[in-house]
């Protein structure tokens, strides 16, 4: 290994220039106090936040400086210059909505920003020379960082120790393999340790390491894709086309052809315009998801992006790592097996206290060893006077490590640790029974003597196997339940490991997971053909002896034949295959680079939380189709009203009161309780469809039943007053098939859902009933035959409403 004191390298000037060679106590003891102080001053400090949710400013400005916002801030403005004030109810409901869209998003952040805090990087740097973890934010310019398997490097730097430092830079370079590192090389942010250890000089930190602004896009901060943001966002779109066109049609209808007096021309034009808005949905939207994100919060579960949510309540494939997944981290050794000829055999003391001493030495050469090298350390206790001459890292593409040594007695010799079927040849004898104890969900390990020196490129050809040393796995035991949910649920799960696949496939079995009885070798897999990958991918279940890269390719195959792939993780071989996932799920204890690129990290480590985020992200997307059917089932009848009063040159039948009414009583405070209520349909693709199906002939069906009301009405009613009780009746109508649409969309019905829809049609009778009340809302019903034909009318209407739902359901299902 090398030694730190002996490493001269160039230490940079405050910028990041050059100055000659440094002092190598420089680089052994880090900056001083002192030295870091007067980088703080200078502002040298790495101050770019790791942003785990928006901005309050952002949220503030998302919330209210919308294009909907404005329209109907313009409308709001114009009716409070002609009044009367309750025409502009509308306006308080959106500053309303506008208000608590913005307090749940910021309570949404503080958890997110609570919970980032926990699973934040917190690199190890030198100073004053100990080495101590430090937030992010407090590296400084010209500050040694330690690097070890698994860390991301959060600055740009300069290589100043390695010790076989292998550095994946993929997502700055798309260059797949790992790049081994040499004192002076450079190191770019964003990139992570695959093998080995080192330390380098932090050369640009903060907003300098354009490097690390790149990584944060590229890899943290690509946003999901959300079908349920698109398509609302698609729908807006078609509302603003049939908005124009219909409010430039209302508004010459009453100005120009009614000769209706200005005041009450506009307050009946803005009536039409202000229902064809469906200003809360895009609210409960983000309500919704908001609300998710505190929810999980409690289980300690950090959604890195809100649609993310959505995005693994979509998933049919689920891609999960063996270990730190469905076992525990921490494994121990049950067995050490000499092996002679290649055969196991009886144990001599002697060579057993020999091969405990290899082993002693060889956990002690790693200072940050692995879950399998771990249980060694804690098994066999570093012998006194073994040193350490030389070391090869593990990596997961190679599955092995090394360690060369000194003895006591002078003697020099060399070893290797890892999987048996890949250091040893084919026929050897000892597979059988290696094979023998992977089949009882064991994990054997290699201990074998290298013939060549540890760094040439064939060290792992014709070695001398020594031992076996069988490791006994944990297993997880929440994982059967999660697995059996998810085989209820419709989502495959596939196990992807680099371990022994045979040995995978008895973990797998014994924790419930159909199809783990035929695992599969990755190693023969038909990699030059995808679309025969895809087929070996979707009809097995286990998989072992993947490599990353192999890792990143099934993800692809899998993808590509449709699938919408979560991948699950927590070790650095895990990365590429996350990053390239439709979801990837992180372990709060795996290493800072697969936390960096994952969507959703698992503080808890707990495999169990998936089934919470799949059951949240299945209440949010099932929740807000239904209410998106409320709203726009409102936008259709609103378009249609007005399409029918301009071309009957007619005046519009409501004023903005009367829409704000209806709207709050049929849609704004039952969406608000629909779209947060429990609810456990699986997820379904064609959001825009689904909805709109049922949308547009709603709409039609209520807003035809209003206007024949309201032309009954006007050849019923005469006299100075008629007007006010044409609309009477034509809202009487527009209420009761409105509140039959909410009464098929709470379905299926519970006591809560049954007493909502009743509590909404008691709160329009005691408006209808309360004398200031008629006054306020200019609604009084004008004797008793228009209001019952208004009733049977909407009785026809609902009617309608029924059948053709039902007529939908059956000839167009999602």
């Amino acid at each position: 290994m090398t030694d730190p004191a002996q490493t001269e390298v160039e230490q940079p000037e405050p910028g990041g220039r050059r100055a000659g060679e440094a002092d190598p106590e420089v680089a052994r003891r880090g900056l001083t106090a002192a030295e870091v102080a007067e980088r703080v001053a200078r502002g040298e400090v790495n101050d770019v936040p790791a942003r785990s949710s928006r901005s309050t400013a952002d949220i503030v400005r998302g919330n209210v400086f919308t294009r909907f916002n404005a329209i109907i801030g313009v409308l709001f403005v114009i009716i409070l210059i002609v009044g009367p004030i309750q025409d502009g109810l509308f306006g308080f409901v959106i500053i309303a909505n506008t208000g608590i869209g913005i307090l749940q998003e910021l309570r949404a952040k503080k958890t997110l920003d609570s919970l980032a805090l926990i699973g934040e990087a917190r690199p190890t740097v030198r100073r004053d020379g100990r080495a101590a973890e430090i937030p992010t934010s407090e590296v400084v310019l010209d500050d040694v960082i330690e690097l070890g398997p698994g860390d991301k490097v959060i600055v740009d730097g300069e290589v100043l120790e390695t010790d076989g430092l292998e550095i994946d830079e993929s997502l700055l370079t798309g260059e797949a393999d790992p790049v081994l590192k040499k004192p002076g090389d450079p190191v770019m942010s964003g990139s992570f340790v695959v093998a080995g250890g080192g330390a380098f000089t932090a050369t640009k930190v903060g907003r300098a390491a354009y490097a690390a602004q790149l990584a944060e896009e590229a890899s943290r901060f690509t946003l999901v894709h959300s079908e349920l943001r698109s398509g609302i966002s698609q729908i807006l779109k078609y509302v603003t086309w049939m908005m124009i066109p219909t409010a430039l049609g209302l508004i010459c209808s009453h100005l120009l052809t009614l000769g209706l007096p200005v005041d009450a021309a506009v307050r009946r034009m803005v009536a039409g315009i202000v229902p064809m808005i469906p200003e809360g949905l895009v609210l409960l939207t983000s309500v919704a998801f908001a609300i998710g994100v505190v929810r999980l919060g409690r289980q300690q579960c950090l959604v890195q992006e809100l649609p993310a949510i959505e995005g693994l309540a979509r998933v049919d494939v689920v891609c999960l790592d063996k270990t730190g997944t469905l076992t525990e981290g921490g494994m121990d050794v049950s067995e050490l097996r000499p092996l002679g000829d290649g055969a196991p055999r009886p144990q001599s003391g002697h060579e057993t206290a020999r091969l405990r001493q290899v082993l002693g030495a060889f956990g002690a050469s790693d200072p940050r060893p692995n879950a399998s090298l771990q249980a060694v350390v804690d098994a066999y206790p570093a012998p006194d006077s073994w040193r350490c001459t030389g070391t090869l890292p593990f990596s997961s593409a190679r599955k092995y490590s090394g360690a060369a040594f000194e003895e006591p007695d002078g003697q020099r010799s060399s070893w290797l640790l890892g999987a048996p079927d890949v250091l040893l040849p084919d026929d050897d004898p000892a597979l059988p029974e290696i094979d023998r104890l992977n089949a009882q969900g064991l994990r054997v390990l290699l201990l074998a003597g290298a013939t060549r020196p540890l760094d040439h490129p064939d060290v792992a050809h014709e070695v001398r196997p020594a031992a076996l040393v069988v490791l006994e796995q944990r297993l997880r035991p929440d994982a059967p339940e999660t697995l059996r949910y998810f085989a209820e649920q419709g989502v495959q799960a596939k196990v992807i490991s680099g371990d022994n696949a045979v040995s995978v496939g008895a973990v797998a079995g014994k924790l419930g997971l159909p199809g783990a009885d035929a695992p599969v070798d990755a190693r023969h897999l038909p990699h030059d053909d995808p679309d025969a990958m895809a087929r070996a991918l979707e009809e097995g279940a286990v998989f072992g002896r993947v490599t990353p890269q192999q890792k990143r390719d099934m993800v692809g195959a899998l993808q590509s034949r449709g699938h919408h792939v979560a991948m699950t993780g927590d070790g650095v071989n895990d990365v590429l295959a996350l990053k390239d996932a439709d979801i990837g799920v992180a372990m709060g204890s795996g290493s800072e680079a697969t936390r960096a690129v994952a969507q959703i990290v698992l503080l808890n480590n707990s495999f169990a939380t998936l089934p919470s985020v799949v059951a949240e992200g299945r209440r949010v997307i099932g929740n807000i189709t239904r209410v998106a059917t409320l709203f726009l089932t409102k936008t259709v009848y609103s378009v249609l009203l007005a399409i029918l009063v301009a071309c009957c040159q007619i005046p519009y039948p409501y004023l903005p009161r009367h829409l704000t009414l209806l709207s709050t009583l049929t849609i704004g405070v039952p969406a608000f309780f629909l779209a947060l209520a429990p609810n456990k349909e699986r997820a379904r693709p064609h959001f825009v469809r689904r909805v709109m199906r049922y949308a547009i002939p709603s709409g039609l069906i209520t807003g035809l039943a209003a206007f024949t009301t309201y032309l009954l009405a006007r050849s019923y009613y005469s006299g100075p007053d008629a007007l006010s009780a044409q609309t009477s009746a034509a809202t009487l109508t527009l209420f009761l098939a409105a509140l039959y649409v909410l009464g098929i969309i709470a379905r299926p019905y519970t006591w809560w859902r049954i007493g909502l829809v009743l509590l909404m049609g008691l709160g329009f009778l005691i408006v209808l009933a309360t004398p200031w009340l008629q006054t306020f809302f200019a609604l009084r019903l004008v004797g008793t035959t228009m209001p019952w034909t208004a009733v049977a009318i909407a009785a026809v209407a609902a009617l309608l409403l029924e059948v053709t739902w039902r007529w939908v359901g059956k000839r167009f299902p999602a």
